[in-house]
């Protein structure tokens, strides 16, 4: 695994809503900034932008008449299955939002933590 990658894979977070397994991507400090720069953020700009996978989905998850063969996770066939799927929006956007926060607070802590003379 390059360092990239592990880099990518440390902001990884899978959650579950209502059965399905999805796995989003905290947002960077520059992704929040942009984000917020343009106004407030939309749920289809969380949706869109950072699910990076999902597990368990078939055929027959996506579309009347599918097999029960697995479907790999594209970012095009997401959006097309979640734009129909209100169920998992809340939950998503949440836990994208979330992992942004603890992030953050991760941050703030160190950032305290290691100030000369400071008590934690």
């Amino acid at each position: 695994m390059t360092q990239i990658e592990r880099i990518r894979k440390s902001r990884a977070v899978k959650i579950v809503s209502a059965g399905r397994k999805f796995t989003v991507c905290r947002p960077t400090d520059l992704e929040m900034l942009e984000l917020n720069r343009v106004g407030p953020i939309s749920q289809g700009d969380i949706l869109h932008k950072f699910v990076i996978g999902w597990e368990g989905f078939t055929e027959a998850d996506l579309f009347p008449g599918g097999t029960g063969e697995p479907v790999p996770f594209e970012k095009g066939i997401f959006a097309e299955w979640i734009a129909d799927h209100p169920e998992h929006w809340n939950d998503i956007s949440t836990a994208v939002v979330d992992a942004y926060k603890s992030h953050k607070e991760k941050q703030e802590a160190t950032a305290k933590n290691s100030v000369p003379g400071s008590t934690a």
